[in-house]
């Protein structure tokens, strides 16, 4: 009599949800598209306000009397080019439906602040040293470098600003006292509203 074997398949796991799958596989690359995008919602026409209100800056710093007079009124210039910055750049984001905190948003953030804060610390230091003549080129030379490193994150034209915010800061360091204000203007002034034009005309506003 003739034995008959019956093989049973060997049970395998069932594959996972097909729509399961896709969900995981779009969370995948949002994410990863997400860790490469640039962060555009630099603002273009808020770089061209800056600029303009920086050198209405620099004409009223130079003609300011005391080295107090004449911090004071760049103090005052800082925090309006801060606001400036803060709102147009959240007009941008939310225009291009853009996350302001998005990841590349983010690491703008984080390698544009220790830059920044070192320049505030030093600007502290170099006041009481009586160091008030080379503050013009601290300022340029760590803006610019916050704005290499942060612009790593954002559109190709702004690590390039960053490089010539360096390269005047540079040249402020040694160039005589009295060229400062001439300095700044050209800095955070004409800097800003050429490259500001450009961001604007390319890149969306």
């Amino acid at each position: 009599m003739a034995v008959v074997h019956t093989f049973e398949k060997p049970r395998t796991d069932e594959p996972p949800a097909l729509h399961d799958r896709a969900m995981d596989n779009l969370r995948f690359i949002r994410e990863t598209m997400e860790r490469a995008s640039a962060f555009t919602a630099v603002p273009g026409w808020g770089q061209v306000a800056i600029g303009v209100t920086a050198m209405f800056a620099a004409l009223v710093a130079s003609q300011q009397r005391s080295p107090f007079e004449w911090l004071a009124v760049w103090m005052a210039e800082a925090a309006v080019s801060a606001a400036i910055a803060g709102w147009t750049m959240y007009r941008k984001a939310h225009a291009s439906d853009t996350p302001l905190l998005s990841s590349p948003g983010r690491k703008l953030l984080v390698n544009l602040a220790p830059p920044v804060f070192v320049g505030a610390l030093l600007t502290v230091v170099f006041w009481r040293a009586g160091l008030t003549a080379q503050l013009p080129g601290l300022w340029l030379l760590l803006y610019g470098t916050g704005v290499v490193t942060g612009g790593a994150f954002s559109v190709r034209p702004v690590p390039f600003m960053g490089l010539c915010f360096m390269f005047l800061g540079a040249g402020a360091l040694f160039l005589p006292a009295a060229w400062g204000d001439a300095l700044m203007a050209a800095g955070f002034g004409l800097l800003h509203v050429i490259f500001g034009l450009h961001i604007a005309r390319n890149y969306g506003g």
